[in-house]
């Protein structure tokens, strides 16, 4: 009984192996939408900005979808022209700041990322999505009518981390402990609203791979897993059948 159990053992752990690669691929491809152009959480109200969901699995038919106030709408005007890109044109805080997601037919949708639109005159450039462990992140305080030249104060937390005359704060190579609420302020201007810097720790996955190449590694395993059911079949057939052969003779 040695061989059917190790055959087992075997089939499991290839299952395992599948599971785990799709799953870290998946969320691979779904950690970089809904893409928002320009890239950064907060926006002077009346500007423009893009949320696109293009390319996000190589699918076609991705919606990008927002919820106002705590209502859910599709970011189009119309349902039929709701599958491409998403263009605010001019960006007003009461209807335009809320959450943004990539959604399909009701059912697969990815994480949702947070837009703030504001009347103030300062905001905090930061990255929209999760950014890599690792990676050097800058945070730029921004005027809306004159250049961001001017000296300007960062704070963690609603504690301060840093005084800067260029109006940019550089944390390099950001861990978990980056992570947390990040504002600013100008000096004569006022400050920021507050927006939140997230960390994505990077992980040894089973297969370290392209787009392409996890294709290839996926087929392998699948492979793999295809032959060792059937390698399992094969031993209880023969068992079960010598299991018989023994009761004839006897």
């Amino acid at each position: 009984m040695k061989a059917p159990a190790l055959c087992f053992r075997q089939l499991i752990v290839s299952l395992l192996l599948v599971a785990q690669l799709h799953f870290s691929y998946s969320l691979e491809n779904d950690t970089g939408f809904p893409q928002v152009f320009p890239n950064k959480q907060q926006h002077f109200e009346y500007e423009s900005f893009t949320v696109s969901c293009e390319g996000l699995n190589g699918l076609t038919g991705w919606r990008v979808m927002r919820k106002i106030k705590g209502v859910d709408t599709i970011c189009a005007s119309t349902w039929e022209t709701s599958t491409g890109p998403c263009e605010i044109k001019t960006a007003y805080r009461t209807l335009d700041s809320g959450e943004y997601w990539c959604e399909m037919k009701g059912v697969k949708r990815t994480n949702t990322v947070t837009i703030t639109i504001t009347a103030a005159s300062v905001i905090l450039e930061s990255p929209l999505l999760p950014v890599m462990e690792g990676d050097d992140v800058t945070l730029l305080c921004r005027m809306k009518q004159t250049p961001s030249n001017l000296t300007a104060e960062f704070y963690k937390d609603g504690f301060f981390m840093e005084s800067s005359s260029t109006g940019e704060m550089i944390i390099q190579g950001v861990s978990t402990s980056d992570e947390g609420l990040y504002r600013c302020s100008i000096f004569g201007a006022g400050e920021s609203l507050e927006s939140r810097l997230t960390v994505t720790v990077v992980h040894t996955e089973i297969c370290e791979c392209s787009e392409h190449s996890c294709h290839i590694c996926l087929i392998l395993l699948t492979f793999l897993t295809i032959l060792m059911v059937a390698l399992l079949l094969l031993v209880v057939g023969l068992l079960h059948y010598g299991k018989l052969e023994f009761q004839t003779h006897n």
